[in-house]
């Protein structure tokens, strides 16, 4: 799908040089694709921390994972 929209130049440049692309397209998919990535982790991260998993903090299943 096109979809015509605004980017910033420096902003395009510093996230072209940071991931390595060349062209306008590769930089705007890629830069997509990390923060849905960064955002996934993030979630998983937070289910994680908020206990949402219960045997994550249960040091008798931390032990026993690095058995």
């Amino acid at each position: 799908m096109k979809t015509l929209v605004d980017i910033d130049d420096d902003n395009l440049e510093a996230a072209k040089l940071a991931l390595g692309t060349s062209t306008k397209v590769e930089t705007v998919n890629r830069a997509l694709a990390e923060v849905a990535a960064l955002a996934a982790r993030r979630r998983d991260l937070t289910r994680w921390t908020e206990a949402e998993l219960p045997d994550a903090r249960s040091d008798d299943v931390a032990r026993s994972a690095w058995r």
